[in-house]
């Protein structure tokens, strides 16, 4: 299930955050990737600096993981940080996948969900579209500033050759607490049911009968 986020952040959070990113110090995105990425990958990352990177998740993952649409669509046991990522002219990422398991020893998760949340404006840079395969086909994602979107880590996806200009993203992926993504997305199918009866009919059967599906299946699915 792919899911757009708009305006997770707001105009004066992307300001902060695009002020903060001008005097980070950059370096090759390589570095992070798996053996196979690596020959694909070609972009920057900004190097760990504990008390940027602190304020900079303060600032994009505190709000994502409050955002009840991602609390719905993900239903995350765990977040990792976030990769702040930078693409010049020039700049791509072959097709890969992500690795199925991700951070140091001792503190590794699952990746079951993979996030970008896009940091410029669309009209600020030609190409870097986010190119994800799915089952309907191919979905090219180049959204507005603030805006996130939401995929299965398993899909293969690329980001295309910027040709002018700087993409600036936050990429992050969750460990959900629903491994199988088809189970995901029943799930929050029917949460939006269930929320669409709560907010008209709220005493009626049929509200509490999608409840109760709702709540069975989560407890049948969930790991913990």
């Amino acid at each position: 299930m792919l899911m757009i986020i708009p305006d997770l952040l707001d105009s004066m959070v992307l300001e902060e955050i695009r002020t903060l990113l001008e005097g980070a110090d950059f370096v090759g995105g390589k570095l992070s990737a798996g053996r196979d990425a690596q020959r694909v990958k070609r972009n920057e990352e900004m190097r760990a600096d504990q008390k940027l990177t602190v304020r900079l998740n303060q600032l994009v993952l505190r709000t994502l993981y409050e955002h009840p649409t991602f609390q719905a669509a993900a239903m995350p046991l765990k977040l990792s940080s976030a990769f702040f990522v930078r693409y010049d002219v020039g700049m791509s990422y072959g097709l890969h996948i992500d690795d199925a398991i991700m951070g140091a020893q001792g503190e590794q998760y699952r990746a079951d969900i993979s996030v970008t949340v896009f940091l410029s404006a669309p009209e600020s840079y030609e190409g870097g579209e986010l190119i994800i395969e799915s089952g309907y086909g191919e979905q090219n994602v180049k959204l507005p500033a603030g805006h996130a979107v939401l995929y299965p880590s398993g899909n293969l996806h690329r980001v295309t050759e910027v040709t002018a200009g700087e993409r600036l993203v936050a990429v992050t992926w969750a460990q959900s607490m629903i491994r199988d993504p088809q189970h995901r997305a029943t799930l929050y199918d029917l949460y939006m049911v269930k929320e669409t009866l709560l907010g008209i009919s709220p005493d009626a059967e049929a509200t509490a009968c999608a409840n109760r599906a709702y709540i069975s299946l989560y407890r049948q699915w969930a790991e913990l």
